[in-house]
């Protein structure tokens, strides 16, 4: 809205550079950043209970890894929304959170691989399992001294 009011009062500056034109035609307001974290996340929590809908159906284990999956790394990317992708990614390969990073990915990485390529259901209940650990250990990584 402020580059608006500015060509329109003819106050508009020539001399921005490409890097600042890309920035300021990427950046969001605070308000749409939380919206759209509150969308993500929300979805994300839905496919889980959704995906743990599906464990109580007949042969649901598959769907239900999906989704539980699914679920999770929509979760998780939520928090892209509020700090942006690239602050998300330093944050979770920062030292001091590197090894339940690599687990918590490592573990939704195995729980399609079990689903799909090595069709075991019970290896993928158990990497669901470690998965809902790993994003708890995730979390709590980011309260101090609760490493």
């Amino acid at each position: 809205m402020d580059k608006l009011r500015r060509v329109l009062s003819g106050q508009e500056d020539e001399e921005q550079g490409l890097t600042a034109q890309v920035l300021d035609s990427t950046t969001l307001s605070f308000s749409t950043r939380v919206k759209w974290f509150a969308l993500c996340f929300g979805g994300g929590i839905l496919c889980s209970i959704l995906g743990t809908a599906f464990l109580w159906i007949p042969n649901g284990v598959k769907l239900f890894a999906v989704f539980y999956t699914l679920g999770n790394i929509a979760a998780l990317s939520s928090t892209c929304f509020l700090m942006g992708p690239v602050k998300q990614i330093k944050r979770m390969f920062d030292p001091t959170r590197l090894i339940c990073t690599v687990v918590m990915l490592l573990c939704l990485i195995l729980t399609l691989c079990a689903v799909f390529w090595w069709h075991k259901r019970g290896l993928a209940l158990v990497f669901c399992i470690l998965q809902f650990l790993a994003i708890a250990w995730y979390s709590l990584s980011y309260i101090p001294f609760a490493r």
